[in-house]
């Protein structure tokens, strides 16, 4: 069938729309009509760099209905209200013991650009495109994806407002609920609050954290922080977030959190931890990060990675919805839309700060 994608051809991070040639789904695969797609950091890191090949169509937080299903699937139908997440292939031991996101394959399945077979569903006038970002490619207005990521959610909430659930806000939210554990009365740092670390602030009101504090450099979003259920906000531009955070919390905190994958800001999460509290990163950095061990190791610390938030998404997405619709996790103050044409300011607004979680709308 023919759709409109967005395709990145070069590394310049300007997407083009365009027609192109969407296969049929194979007996494994399920064709979704996307109504939103979120824009994640990820997506804007590859679309700049060489982590994924080119041409490619990037998108990885689809939302959309079920159009048709392949004959070996049964867990969603069509007219099914979906949302995508990361692929995984369901077979190593990581996958085996229910720790999907830390699957053996998530590079290639993430960012490789084709079906684990190696081919692509996308092309164009008989060239190939790549396509299967996160097994899904959702930056057009119908994609392919998987049962293992594609999740049927309840039809009683605006299905474009769902899509970020399937990476940044499950990883923010699930670097605190199933990660790291925290629990009511405790202390948690949160560094950056753009979705992600916004995601964490609400996940870390929702359990009943005691402290909950935000730090950044942009006064707007410490305030949209302080009020989605952040208890201090730190402006790391204009004082030293280390000793505010020793001030506020008079010992360390229990947890932190780091969204911004800056070493000089992981290495102050890490020392602003409380003895035998836990730091969680998020984000890969670019550069090498000094560890203080004798800092880790007197305290018994700990330092550890988050992929995706820890995430089982058959539980926890629709979880997470459940939560919004009682009021308790307001994933709508995070969002703004665009349409699905704009894809360019969409991105750009991200990466300036005028829009915490983009949302493109699709046509029809």
């Amino acid at each position: 069938m023919k759709i409109k994608a967005a395709v990145f051809r070069d590394k310049s991070g300007k997407a083009s729309i365009e027609t192109l040639d969407l296969e049929d789904p194979r007996d494994d695969e399920i064709l979704v009509r996307l109504v939103g797609t979120g824009v994640c950091h990820t997506d804007i890191k590859v679309s700049t760099s060489d982590m994924s090949p080119r041409p490619i169509v990037l998108g990885h937080e689809g939302s959309g209905v079920v159009e048709r299903v392949g004959a070996r699937v049964s867990k969603v139908a069509r007219g099914d209200h979906v949302v995508m997440t990361y692929d995984a292939c369901e077979r190593c031991p990581s996958c085996l013991a229910n720790h999907r996101t830390y699957c053996d394959e998530v590079g290639p399945r993430s960012f490789g650009g084709n079906r684990p077979d190696g081919s692509s569903p996308l092309s164009q006038d008989g060239r190939k495109i790549h396509g299967s970002f996160f097994g899904q490619s959702s930056f057009a207005d119908f994609a392919l994806g998987y049962e293992r990521n594609v999740i049927k959610v309840r039809k009683d909430v605006p299905l474009e407002l769902l899509g970020p659930l399937g990476c940044g806000v499950q990883t923010g939210a699930g670097a605190v609920i199933n990660a790291l554990k925290v629990g009511v009365g405790k202390s948690i740092a949160v560094f950056g609050t753009g979705s992600v670390g916004l995601s964490a602030v609400m996940a870390a009101r929702l359990v009943g954290a005691a402290r909950v504090i935000a730090v950044d450099v942009q006064p707007g979003r410490l305030e949209a922080a302080r009020e989605l259920g952040a208890t201090d906000a730190v402006n790391a531009a204009t004082e030293d977030a280390l000793q505010a955070i020793k001030r506020i919390s008079r010992r360390g905190v229990d947890f932190a959190v780091d969204t911004t994958g800056l070493a000089s800001v992981i290495t102050q999460a890490v020392n602003g931890l409380a003895p035998l509290g836990t730091c969680g990163f998020i984000a890969s950095p670019a550069e090498p990060v000094g560890i203080p061990i004798r800092h880790l190791m007197l305290g018994g610390r700990t330092l550890r990675g988050i992929v995706e938030g820890d995430s089982i998404p058959d539980l926890f997405i629709p979880a997470l919805i459940d939560f919004y619709l009682a009021g308790r996790f307001p994933l709508d103050r995070l969002v703004k839309y665009y349409p699905f044409e704009r894809i360019n300011d969409a991105i750009h607004d991200s990466e300036i700060g005028a829009a915490i979680k983009p949302i493109l709308r699709m046509a029809g």
